[in-house]
């Protein structure tokens, strides 16, 4: 008998490669959403679409009514309360999935593990609000509810990715790097460029709520990241690598980034203190993460066919140029 999957969200990003998850592993595949963004499976027969706002609770439980899933995969729970009403309307199903993020972590340790590095608070006021600021607290809170589900009987779990990236990336966080490294021969990169921000390839994320679904431990937090941690160097001569080009990376100290009006925070993907964390969890239900060059080449491959190009992250290339400038002198 075929499994049914609920995905709440399933259209953009994660939830996209999640749908498509699911599919290759033979489910039947219900999405839930507002209709907001283009859907890339509306002529696709395999997919039941259902619109409605996760929001309200009679809509989203008329979905539960119409789909009849089995499992559940939440990729667009951004409040606590988002995840209280969820585990309460899918309290039987054989598996609830929430999208939490390893920005959940309050300690900076290395690296971050379930159950022992510790989550941030969350205020009442936290808890409602939409901001950046808050998202890591909304998201333990959200872990803490699914905990407090799972203490109920409900197979609740909670999946934590770093910064996720991969074909379709709305962010552009690195498509800002590979548009770098296709148009200039030489860039730019903060510090000694061994600052390290672990990532999450998106076709990983996907198959682990497909795998913490089937077979995670309810009330568990799984972390999902590349088994291999690039540096933010190794991240740009990988890209340079996959795309079949040559490019010259520059690391600039404080100082010289400053001749160009520049701190090390103006470049995306940039993290002063490690962030690393552990998948071990994960692992041991027998995830497996793609070889790093793959996963790029397939990145770098989507970028080009795609009109991203980070320019919301840029810098400024001018103030690049001054830089190298400065470094070419010393």
């Amino acid at each position: 008998m075929t499994d049914t999957a609920l995905v709440i969200g399933g259209t953009r990003f994660i939830g996209r490669h999640t749908v498509d998850e699911l599919l290759a592993h033979d489910y039947e595949v219900a999405i839930f959403n507002r209709g907001n963004h283009e859907d890339p499976f509306a002529e696709d027969d395999r997919v039941t679409h259902v619109e409605g706002d996760r929001k309200d609770e009679t809509a989203l439980r008329a979905a539960k009514l119409s789909v009849e899933p089995d499992v559940v995969i939440d990729c667009v729970a951004y409040q606590p309360a988002d995840v209280e009403a969820a585990t309460e309307i899918f309290a039987d199903v054989d598996g609830y999935v929430y999208i939490s993020s390893g920005s959940s972590y309050a300690a900076e340790e290395i690296p971050k593990r379930e159950g022992e590095t510790p989550l941030e608070p969350c205020t009442d006021e936290q808890a409602t609000d939409d901001s950046h600021e808050t998202y890591g607290n909304r998201k333990a809170e959200g872990d803490r509810a699914v905990f407090a589900a799972a203490e109920e009987g409900v197979a609740a779990m909670a999946v934590r990715p770093c910064i996720v990236y991969g074909p379709h990336d709305y962010t552009e966080r690195l498509d800002y790097w590979i548009d770098r490294v296709l148009t200039h021969d030489r860039l730019v990169i903060p510090g000694d460029g061994q600052n390290l921000w672990h990532r999450a390839y998106v076709e990983d994320v996907a198959s682990a709520l497909r795998i913490v679904a089937e077979r995670g431990e309810p009330g568990a937090a799984y972390n999902v990241g590349d088994r291999r941690a690039l540096t933010l160097r190794e991240t740009v001569e990988t890209i340079a690598d996959a795309a079949g080009v040559e490019a010259e990376v520059v690391a600039a100290s404080d100082d010289a980034l400053a001749a160009g009006g520049l701190e090390p925070d103006d470049f995306t993907l940039y993290r002063e203190y490690p962030h690393l964390l552990d998948t071990c969890a994960l692992a041991d239900l027998g995830w497996e993460s793609t070889p790093i060059d793959e996963s790029m080449a397939r990145t770098v491959e989507e970028h080009r066919e795609s009109d991203r190009d980070g320019s919301e992250w840029d810098p400024g290339r001018e103030a690049e140029e001054r830089v190298l400038g400065v470094m070419d002198t010393l």
